[in-house]
């Protein structure tokens, strides 16, 4: 197994949303900001034994929030929705 197909892949996004894209084969992943969408479809692959066909990536701008009165920052972070062919799934409730 290649270690940096870890560094591209940083964890899996489970929110509601990502619970209703799994329902069409599609897993969203947080990814390295760097990451290009072939160096997550290779590392998706690879590390989930999958066939993807398609990925698509955004950058989620970090927003200010307040928590009990005090200003905090949310980082910025890219996403990737990851495709999956007919018949193939990743399960992302269970650890690598």
């Amino acid at each position: 197994m290649n270690e940096r197909y870890y560094d591209i892949i940083v964890s899996p996004v489970i929110t509601e949303k990502a619970t209703m894209a799994s329902e069409a084969n599609q897993v969203i992943f947080k990814v390295a900001p760097g990451a290009t969408k072939p160096q997550v479809k290779e590392a998706v692959e690879k590390l989930f034994d999958v066939k993807v066909k398609a990925v698509n990536t955004l950058i989620r701008k970090g927003k200010t929030k307040r928590f009990r009165g005090i200003a905090g920052r949310q980082a910025s972070f890219k996403k990737a929705i990851v495709t999956l062919e007919e018949g193939h799934s990743i399960d992302v409730t269970t650890g690598l």
